[in-house]
């Protein structure tokens, strides 16, 4: 119950990205059948829910194995949705605020190397060989994939938004529609802006039957979606890396931890990447301590 309203205020006043909309959704969903298995969930009343509720769903899901960060995003979820129903006088009060948030070990950002993400770009595989892109309209959008979420830092879903006319190729700059719908601008290196131009003329080229104004398209000339990004990066960062986690945010905390270990100043680095604080950035401050440990254990006689 209330459940539509809550996802059509975040839908729609806060302005919430798809995804953010479909994992909310998914977490209360799951939380309500946890509650009321196989019933309807629309007859459920908040009103009914209390504290021992949402702990003994918390103690299920570590049980079952998921991961600390995961039950606290779910918890989130739970907390923004009573506080939804606190405001419009649904319940009289939030039984998630004596819930402790189990404890999450912090992670350093997971990145591609450098010269591993040279060797992609060039279009080389890990053991040197060439090429990796094919040499068609699916290979160039492939290639522009990789360059633009590593060249711009860019979120899955902001390069799924993106569409032509938000590309400036007479200024160099890039017009990013992020969270909350805040705008922002982001340059274009020389060699992004000519793979810009390329793709630009070899998808005009292409005869679709479904013209799509989104800057990214699929093969038959669709809006790109996030599962065909994904398996794209995934295809691209297997060649050249052995490491776990091969997503388009990789490629995201790659960008910035780039720039950093450059010398590009951190508040530069928040603007680029549309955060909302300057903590959200500085997680990438501990890969580039990490970085120079290793260079001082490496150089260092006394080390």
């Amino acid at each position: 119950m209330f459940l539509a309203d809550f996802i059509q205020y975040i839908r729609n006043e806060k302005r919430y990205s798809p995804h953010t909309v479909t994992a909310y959704e998914g977490d209360l969903q799951q939380f309500f059948q946890f509650l009321h298995p196989g019933e309807d969930l629309a007859t459920k009343h908040p009103a009914e829910i209390t504290y021992h509720d949402i702990r003994n769903w918390m103690v299920k899901q570590m049980d079952e194995g998921i991961s600390p960060r995961s039950v606290n995003r779910k918890l989130a979820t739970l907390r923004k949705y009573f506080k939804f129903l606190l405001q419009r006088g649904k319940v009289t009060a939030n039984p998630t605020a004596k819930v402790t948030a189990p404890k999450v070990t912090k992670s350093l950002p997971v990145v591609v190397e450098a010269d591993k993400m040279t060797a992609l770009l060039d279009g080389r595989m890990d053991d040197g060989t060439a090429p990796i892109f094919s040499n068609d309209f699916a290979g160039l959008r492939d290639k522009m994939i990789i360059e633009m979420l590593f060249g711009t830092g860019m979120r899955l879903a902001e390069l799924l938004g993106l569409k032509d006319g938000d590309i400036d190729t007479r200024e160099k700059t890039i017009k990013v529609l992020g969270k909350r719908n805040k705008q922002r601008i982001i340059p274009l290196n020389t060699e992004l802006l000519a793979l810009i131009e390329r793709y630009r003329e070899v998808k005009k080229s292409e005869i679709f039957n479904n013209n799509s104004l989104t800057f990214i398209v699929t093969n038959k000339g669709a809006a790109a979606y996030p599962a065909f990004i994904y398996l794209t990066v995934q295809k691209y960062l297997s060649y050249i890396s052995t490491q776990d986690k091969k997503s388009p945010h990789v490629l995201r905390h790659t960008f910035a931890t780039s720039l950093l270990n450059k010398g590009a100043d951190l508040n530069a680095i928040k603007e680029l990447l549309g955060h909302a604080n300057l903590s959200a950035t500085q997680v990438y401050t501990h890969n580039s301590v990490e970085r120079l440990k290793s260079i001082y254990k490496q150089a260092h006689p006394k080390a």
